[in-house]
C-alpha cells in the first residue's frame, strides 16, 4: 500500500538541504511512497494536506516558523502523521519556537570542537532501528543538546569537555567531560511518532553505513 511523505527543505544552507532531499526522496519512492516536495514553510498552511501525510521529513536549519504555521503542523502530528529527521534540519529548526521544539524533544545549543571524531554507542541493540547494529565512529558535529527526558533514547555519545566551545567562547568546557548525550531517539506528539538523529550535518555524514541504515528506519519507523 502506498505511502504519503512531504519533504520540506530550505533555510541556513549550511546542512546542504536541497541535496539532503534529492538524497532521500528517490529512496523513499522506491518504498512506494507518494513524495511532495516543497521549498517552502507556507505548505504548513495546508491542513488537508497535512493531515493526508504518513510522514513529514522537515530539513529545514533555523528560520521562523509562525504560530498558525506551527499549531498546523503540531495538529497534524498529534493526529497521527509521522515526523522524522536529523541534525539542524529538524533540531535546530526555529530557535525561539519552544512548541516546534516540545514536538522535537530536542533542541541544539552547541557543537564543541566543530567537525571532531566522536564514536556513538548504541543502547537499544533489540530496537527495529538499531538492531543488529555495533557502535561505531563519525567525523562530524558532536551536538550537545537540550533534551526531553521522555525521549526513548536509542544511541548517545560521551564528551571529552577538551574541545573549545565554540568561536564565541573560545575555551574548552572540562565541565561535560564523560556528559552522556543522545543522539538518537524516538518518542511520540499525541498519536504521531517522532524520530531524530543527531548526525547528518553534511551529505557525506550518510555515506557511514550506520547513520544511513539508522536514518531509513527512523524514517519507517515514524510513518503512520
Amino acid at each position: 500500500m502506498s505511502k504519503n511523505a512531504l519533504m520540506v527543505w530550505g533555510g541556513w544552507p549550511g546542512h546542504s538541504p536541497k541535496q539532503c532531499t534529492e538524497l532521500f526522496a528517490p529512496w523513499l519512492e522506491s518504498q512506494n511512497y507518494t513524495v511532495t516536495i516543497s521549498d517552502s514553510l507556507d505548505i504548513y498552511l495546508d491542513t488537508n494536506l497535512l493531515n493526508s501525510m504518513d510522514l513529514i521529513i522537515p530539513i529545514w536549519t533555523q528560520g521562523i516558523l509562525p504560530e498558525k504555521h506551527t499549531s498546523n503542523l503540531l495538529e497534524a502530528i498529534a493526529n497521527g502523521t509521522g515526523i522524522g529527521g536529523w541534525h539542524g534540519c529538524m533540531g535546530d529548526s526555529f530557535r525561539e519556537n519552544v512548541n516546534y521544539q516540545f514536538m522535537v524533544g530536542g533542541q541544539w545549543v552547541a557543537h564543541p570542537g566543530g567537525i571532531i571524531k566522536y564514536k556513538v554507542k548504541i543502547l537499544s541493540p533489540s530496537d527495529p532501528i538499531t538492531h543488529g547494529l555495533d557502535d561505531f565512529e563519525v567525523f562530524s558535529e558532536q551536538y550537545y543538546m537540550h533534551v526531553d527526558p521522555t525521549n526513548e533514547v536509542l544511541a548517545t555519545t560521551s564528551f571529552s569537555g577538551e574541545e573549545k566551545i565554540s568561536k564565541i567562547a573560545p575555551y574548552n568546557s572540562p565541565w561535560i567531560q564523560g556528559c552522556e548525550m543522545p543522539v538518537i531517539w524516538k518518542r511520540y506528539w499525541g498519536k504521531g511518532k517522532v524520530f531524530y538523529s543527531s548526525i547528518g550535518h553534511k551529505p557525506g555524514d550518510f555515506d557511514i553505513p550506520e547513520v544511513l541504515e539508522i536514518t531509513k528506519r527512523g524514517l519507517l519507523w515514524a510513518t503512520r
